[in-house]
């Protein structure tokens, strides 16, 4: 009897685990979908916003005048601040996900911790704060995704400026760091150094440094951001770190924000098989270090010096000559079409849109475009199918197909680029990438 009590009791145990199984799938599926909507949702009138303040600022629509630029400035600037806010969100729901990938190269930090001082620059002249750096010379490479490091270290500068009165200083140093390392296997195989770097949950990223003969991990780097701001009280500290939790919660707080930023510097920075530290005195200042692994001989990208491909070896069309190309716009946002549209006309290009999948088939077969420009998320018929089904028309298949859209989560560009696209831009875009990317697809094509 006691037996067959707890075999039931395990089986309703189970049952309930299974049931709380579904509901947690669910609910990570909801909150999937829910960004994913989020970000198409706020991407596109961004899109047009951004895209009507760059036309503007360069003359598209007519002159100019310098009280108008000023005011342009600021759409632009507010613009931008508001996207960052969108894809910090976007990048902490990926980290905790388990969705975001690493593209590392070999990267030297001189040039890196320029250029993410070029990013606060001009905020730091409007409150008059010093920017040094000390570099020491013949720095090691690190081996890591540049693009994503170098949002680490615009946010912690960033957050050095926020908060540092007028007349302060921030100053980024970089040193060359010794560490004692631990193996991780007691006979690790030949020519193959296993070590153990980093104690932290991510630290599984390292595989590819440990397990790549011509690499030797042995040293890291330490990049530390010091202001003299406000300073941070020692009972806040537990509260740095943490996803949408601000120091200054009151209704009349001084400094924006979503409190996002250290959260993500900390997930990428450990994503990377690194490690984050903080100091702080109140009235004083603060000090924020990473702290990084780097590569005294980093792997050779298989693809450098390798023969130019046959595409590339054919004959193509000089960029003067590819300006009066006649692009189809496939898009059924008003304000997108009236901000691409003309931006696109004022740079010599012929134009023609179409408002839904089946619309942009049916004028590509007629039109015969040079290029199509294709929305995803669009009624009737959305942009993937429709660029699966121009691919299977002999006379389009090698037209070149750009997918601007506002969806933005991880695995939206590879979905587009199985589907036949040639290119990927993530709405809001840069009217001037449009371009670009335009001109590098037309001048591709064999005469």
């Amino acid at each position: 009897t006691q037996r067959q009590q707890t075999q039931q009791q395990l089986t309703e145990r189970n049952r309930e685990l299974d049931r709380s199984n579904q509901e947690l799938a669910r609910a990570t599926r909801l909150k999937d979908e829910f960004l994913a909507n989020m970000s198409h949702e706020l991407r596109t009138p961004l899109n047009a916003i951004l895209g009507m303040a760059e036309g503007l600022q360069e003359s598209v629509f007519g002159p100019v005048i310098p009280k108008q630029a000023k005011a342009l400035q600021t759409i632009e600037r507010s613009g931008n601040h508001l996207l960052n806010l969108i894809n910090d969100i976007l990048d902490v729901a990926k980290i905790e996900a388990g969705q975001m990938e690493l593209h590392c190269t070999a990267v030297a930090p001189g040039p890196l911790c320029r250029s993410s001082l070029a990013f606060v620059k001009q905020q730091a002249q409007r409150k008059r704060i010093q920017l040094e750096t000390q570099l020491p010379v013949d720095l090691p490479d690190l081996w890591i995704d540049e693009r994503r490091i170098l949002q680490v270290l615009i946010n912690l500068l960033t957050n050095a400026v926020k908060f540092t009165d007028e007349g302060g200083r921030v100053t980024l140093t970089v040193s060359h760091q010794k560490r004692t390392l631990l193996p991780t296997e007691p006979e690790p195989l030949q020519g193959i150094t296993r070590v153990k770097v980093y104690q932290t949950p991510l630290e599984q990223n390292l595989a590819r440094f440990t397990e790549e003969p011509s690499l030797t991990v042995q040293d890291y780097l330490r990049i530390t951001v010091v202001d003299t701001g406000i300073g941070i009280a020692p009972t806040e500290m537990h509260k740095l770190f943490q996803p949408f939790v601000q120091i200054d919660s009151a209704l009349n707080r001084q400094y924006e924000g979503t409190g996002l930023g250290l959260a993500l510097v900390k997930r990428l920075v450990e994503f990377h098989g690194g490690q984050v530290a903080v100091s702080s005195k109140v009235g004083i200042g603060s000090r924020f270090s990473i702290e990084l692994p780097c590569c005294l001989r980093c792997p050779i990208d298989p693809g450098a010096g390798a023969n130019t491909s046959s595409q590339e070896k054919a004959e193509v069309r000089p960029r003067s000559e590819v300006t009066e190309a006649l692009i189809l716009l496939a898009e059924d946002n008003e304000a997108n079409i009236r901000t691409v549209s003309s931006y696109l006309k004022a740079k010599g290009y012929q134009i023609l849109v179409a408002n839904d999948g089946r619309a942009a088939i049916a004028t590509a077969q007629s039109e015969q475009p040079d290029l199509i420009l294709m929305d995803i998320q669009m009624p009737e018929m959305d942009g993937l199918e429709a660029i699966a089904q121009i691919r299977q028309d002999p006379s389009l298949a090698e037209v070149p197909i750009i997918a601007m859209t506002a969806l933005a989560m991880p695995d939206d560009r590879d979905r587009c680029l199985s589907a036949g696209a040639n290119a990927y831009l993530s709405k809001p875009v840069k009217l001037k990438q449009v371009v670009t990317t335009i001109q590098d697809l037309l001048s591709a094509q064999p005469k």
